[in-house]
């Protein structure tokens, strides 16, 4: 009886090992699938070459066409103030009028010495006509009154200059004097900013600079928008109309200038923003930045190469866009980049994967292409 209990044991044993065996064979063929599938996760696909619309970015500086500063010419007393405070004025409106100290009495003392030579002359004609008198006292006499005309009229400039006028339409600013101030001259009486056109400088880099100017350049090219500091789009076109003479050694960059309409007087004078510029790069080779990893600065992809052994590989970027850049060296569209699937990506080993075609990759990515 034992010796059957004993048999009955170490079948139990037996079969409690050889499950155990199975279990164990049937997981690592689990696993060794999942792994494969997981491996073959890996989705390859090439990189493309598409003529691309690439948008760059300037910070920049809003100036009116004209501003200028309105100073007094004449010293005196701020009689008048015509003008209030941020008021668009017309051409010609009257603005300040300064009373001055001594130039109305100067006028007056001017105007009666040229009518006592006025009379002079007048008389010595008489006398030359009747020949009592020759003619190089008449000439004289005739140089003298011109002389006393002439003082009138500096007098009268000098008056005219405590009048001041706007010079042009435009917008005005603070006002820096008021009624009754005393004036000297050359003092600010205010600023006036003509906003119908708006003058948008921004620096380009030498690079930059070059690539523009060695390229025939459409109107199309020349054509910029504005985003204002509230990040919106500003309503009118502008156009780059003016490159200055000399590049700044010190940062490497020219000014641009670029002109905006503002009929609705939004711009003013001193605002800051961002020029954005288009530019079409013929042929340019495109990967997905998902495709792409990062090692000290550096850009790299994964590339399958012959026998399907992946290989890591040095890239470089010259153009960034929202999923893609735009690579300059170190591909072409006959490369085989993995394009998911990237932690199952080891230099050396061997790709298990699927192929996608690029234009099933890139179709849901943001290109900026035409």
């Amino acid at each position: 009886m034992e010796l059957l209990h004993n048999a009955s044991r170490k079948s139990l044993i037996y079969a409690g090992l050889a499950a155990s065996l199975l279990f164990s064979a049937c997981h690592h063929e689990e696993a060794e699938h999942e792994e494969h599938e997981e491996k073959a996760q890996m989705i390859l696909t090439n990189p493309i070459k598409r003529d691309t619309l690439v948008t760059r970015e300037y910070v920049c500086q809003i100036r009116s066409c004209r501003n200028i500063e309105l100073r007094a010419v004449e010293r005196g007393y701020l009689q008048s103030v015509f003008v209030k405070e941020g008021q668009l004025v017309k051409e010609g409106d009257p603005m300040f009028k300064i009373l001055p100290l001594v130039y109305q009495a100067e006028l007056t003392s001017a105007e009666a010495e040229a009518q006592v030579a006025k009379v002079e002359y007048e008389n010595t004609k008489r006398l030359t006509d009747s020949k009592v008198v020759s003619d190089k006292e008449l000439a004289i006499s005739k140089a003298k009154w011109e002389q006393k005309v002439a003082v009138v009229n500096l007098a009268q400039a000098h008056l005219g200059f405590t009048n001041i006028n706007a010079p042009f339409p435009g917008l005005m600013d603070r006002l820096h004097l008021r009624n009754g101030s005393l004036v000297d001259e050359g003092d600010l009486l205010t600023t006036l900013s003509d906003n119908s056109e708006m003058w948008v400088y921004f620096n380009v880099p030498e690079a930059e600079y070059l690539d523009y100017m060695s390229e025939e350049q459409p109107d199309e090219r020349k054509k910029v928008e504005l985003v204002m500091a509230n990040g919106k789009i500003f309503s009118q076109p502008g156009r780059v109309n003016v490159i200055e003479a000399e590049f700044n050694n010190q940062t490497g960059t020219i000014p641009f200038r670029a002109d905006f309409q503002n009929p609705d007087r939004l711009l003013r004078h001193g605002e800051t923003g961002n020029i954005r510029m288009n530019k079409m790069i013929k042929d340019a080779l495109l990967v997905p930045q998902k495709a792409t990893f990062e090692i000290l600065d550096h850009h790299y992809v994964f590339i399958v190469g012959k026998d399907d052994i992946l290989v890591q590989q040095r890239i470089h970027i010259s153009e960034e866009l929202e999923d893609v850049f735009i690579v300059s060296d170190g591909l072409t569209d006959k490369d085989r980049i993995v394009l998911e699937g990237m932690r199952q990506a080891k230099s050396g080993e061997k790709a298990v994967y699927v192929f996608k075609k690029p234009e099933e990759a890139f179709k849901d990515m943001k290109l900026h292409a035409e």
